[in-house]
């Protein structure tokens, strides 16, 4: 890794809406240390987010949210999603302050603690987009309703799950989205240093 290199050659934003695609014309150091020949590839870019799992330790339950997801009904999925809560990171704004932030917004709940998991590339083949991931903690019996922000057309179901049928969701296929199923074998992993 030490001794690669990658030349960018050209940057060129070729659309620019709700999210923007840049095109990059570059080279890189290859295997045999030999230079690649130019080549260009397309970037998805969205900004990074922040996503949070919340859990309530004193029932063993985890808390999620439903709704529509464009991608998975291109996909022919289920369009409705049971994911976390997340938000895309806003300039100036720390992730932890997203999650607090859109945890209010998209299942009107108040964080107890925040503690942070690690974050991760979503699919850097396509997009720079990194998701800082959190667990939170949270009384799930307030849980409850549809929720979030009317001028950005959300339209957000809560969800309370045990955590073992939260994981069985997963071995399912019901649960299909990689943000949730990370979250939740993380979880899985240190739910011991939640619980009181």
């Amino acid at each position: 890794m030490q001794d690669k290199e990658v030349q960018l050659i050209a940057k060129q934003r070729k659309y620019k809406g709700f999210f923007a695609i840049d095109e990059y014309v570059l080279k890189h150091t290859k295997f045999n240390g030999q230079m690649s020949n130019q080549f260009s590839r397309e970037l998805f870019e969205r900004g990074n987010a922040s996503a949070v799992l919340l859990y309530d330790p004193l029932l063993d339950k985890v808390v999620l949210i439903e709704q529509f997801r464009i991608g998975a009904y291109v996909a022919r999925k289920n369009p409705w999603l049971l994911e976390l809560v997340a938000g895309i990171d806003e300039p100036g704004e720390c992730p932890e302050d997203v999650v607090k932030r859109e945890a209010f917004e998209e299942a009107g709940l108040e964080l107890k603690t925040v503690k942070f998991a690690f974050n991760y590339l979503v699919s850097p083949g396509g997009t720079s987009e990194v998701i800082n991931l959190f667990i939170g903690t949270v009384d799930s019996t307030e849980a409850k309703g549809v929720h979030g922000v009317v001028e950005e057309n959300e339209d957000i179901k809560v969800h309370t799950f045990d955590f073992s049928d939260a994981m069985q969701m997963v071995e399912s296929g019901k649960i299909c989205n990689a943000s949730t199923i990370v979250a939740l074998f993380y979880l899985a992993l240190h739910k011991s240093e939640f619980v009181n």
